[in-house]
């Protein structure tokens, strides 16, 4: 028999292999982690938690064959497990606020690629997790809303904009989750939570029906507890759909398969220097970064070091794409006023960009971008830090007196992740290191674009040689 009370200590493909086996059931496992949100969501993990959606759809799914196809025809290694979807992604019937007051009472009428791929995937969203205004600081600190924080200090910030995600996988409220990523928003919380967050490439994932970013530094992707898992997620997210105005090659075999492969002798290169602030890295992320290197060339692989591929020159581009995309986000007529002062100072600065100047800067990202990779195509992997610090305490970075300190204070701790958003290439953090504190440092390895499948075959190796499954936070 399964001891449903243990079962959270399951991995996500545990856990959907014991209900495919029929030994225990979706509602099951449903009913099982609404009750650990409501006991034990003191993480500021969820917004919105859809407890009679929840239960409705898991009891559905145990009406069918376990792991029945979906409407694409998929049957998906995480069919009947619960997960949840972040407060800025469009789902059907649910109150979807994108972090922001100004939308407190919006509900769509639509769901959006991701929302539909869960569904057809045979997921159980359990509601909307919690993200800062239209996702874009580094933290997750929602105006009237509990702070998302690292259940391995419950003092310290989760990391943004998927923070509430993070924290929701890293407390153990949901086995996986959904999160997505402009600048690090799914990278950044992995790190601060002691978990693995995988920026996929460059349209991996579709941005149906709205498209948001015309810029396209934007994706969805997993965070889980092990690469296996997050692969097994991106291959439910993954696909794209006729009309994307991007999309990465397809797989050749399934992500988690790529997990089950050895990935060769590889070139890595490495560097250490921050690219969009000159700031002081913290001891513990270069010792983290240095013990990552090691431990790679130990699996015999070949680590150079080289420069950093992006100039200073292309800060100002990424900031200028940056607010014109916050701007883009507007706040319905009239509830202006409600829009926290980052977003009003970063909407000021985007409407004080003109057409032809985002065409250009879009132009030179996009050189900038080219540049880069160019520069590191002989690799097969980079290798950087992922913050230049352990997660902070709550409050230390936001500063609604003075956005323009805030956006600074976010660029100094997140000085590496919004490179690998600029190219386009995809990019794990994964957490191979903790502060003698307790707190997770995580590193972040980066693929060539469209080669998700050997960067998750070299980060199931990295977690072969040093695991981290076992590690469990505080109240977990």
């Amino acid at each position: 028999m399964v001891d449903l009370h243990d079962i959270h200590e399951l991995t996500a493909l545990e856990q959907g292999d014991l209900v495919r086996r029929g030994e225990v059931s979706p509602l099951e496992l449903t009913e099982h982690y609404l009750d650990r949100v409501a006991r034990l969501d003191d993480v500021g993990a969820f917004v919105t938690v859809t407890a009679e959606r929840a239960l409705e759809r898991a009891a559905s799914l145990g009406r069918c064959a376990p792991g029945e196809a979906g409407p694409s025809g998929s049957v998906s290694r995480l069919w009947g497990v619960p997960t949840a979807i972040k407060d800025l992604n469009l789902t059907a019937g649910v109150p979807t606020t994108f972090g922001s007051a100004a939308f407190d009472d919006f509900v769509p009428e639509v769901s959006d690629a991701v929302a539909l791929a869960v569904d057809d995937g045979g997921l159980v969203s359990l509601g909307k997790t919690s993200t800062p205004e239209f996702g874009s600081p580094c933290y997750t600190e929602p105006e009237g809303r509990p702070a998302a924080v690292t259940p391995w200090d419950r003092t310290r910030m989760a990391g943004g904009s998927s923070g509430g995600a993070g924290a929701a996988v890293a407390a153990g409220l949901v086995p996986v989750a959904q999160g997505s990523d402009g600048g690090g928003s799914i990278r950044i919380p992995a790190s601060c939570c002691g978990l693995v967050g995988l920026k996929p490439s460059r349209g991996r994932v579709s941005g149906f029906p709205l498209y948001g970013d015309p810029v396209g530094l934007a994706v969805a992707g997993p965070l889980a507890r092990t690469v296996r898992d997050a692969a097994a997620l991106l291959d439910v997210l993954e696909g794209h759909r006729v009309g994307d105005p991007f999309w990465a090659a397809p797989p050749q075999t399934t992500f988690l398969e790529a997990c089950d492969r050895q990935p060769g002798r590889l070139r890595i290169a490495r560097f250490v220097a921050p690219v969009i602030a000159d700031v002081p890295v913290d001891a513990s992320s270069v010792s983290a970064w240095e013990d990552a290197s090691r431990l790679l060339e130990s699996l015999g692989h070949d680590v150079v070091d080289v420069p950093v591929p992006l100039p200073p020159e292309a800060v100002p581009v990424f900031e200028t794409c940056w607010a014109v995309l916050t701007a883009l986000s507007a706040a319905p007529a009239g509830r202006e006023a409600l829009l926290r002062p980052l977003t009003r100072w970063l909407t000021e600065r985007g409407h004080a960009v003109s057409g032809p100047q985002l065409g250009l800067a879009i132009g030179a990202m996009r050189r900038y971008a080219a540049n880069a990779l160019a520069a590191l195509a002989p690799y097969d992997a980079v290798l950087t830090p992922t913050l230049a610090s352990p997660p902070l305490a709550v409050g230390a970075i936001r500063d609604d007196a003075d956005p323009a300190a805030d956006f600074a204070a976010q660029k100094a701790f997140t000085p590496w992740t919004s490179a690998w958003n600029v190219t386009g290439m995809p990019a794990v953090s994964l957490p191979l290191h903790w502060t003698a504190e307790g707190l997770p440092v995580g590193v972040m390895l980066a693929g060539r674009p469209a080669e998700d499948e050997l960067l998750l075959s070299l980060a199931a190796q990295v977690e072969a040689a040093a695991p981290w499954h076992h590690r469990r936070p505080p109240g977990w």
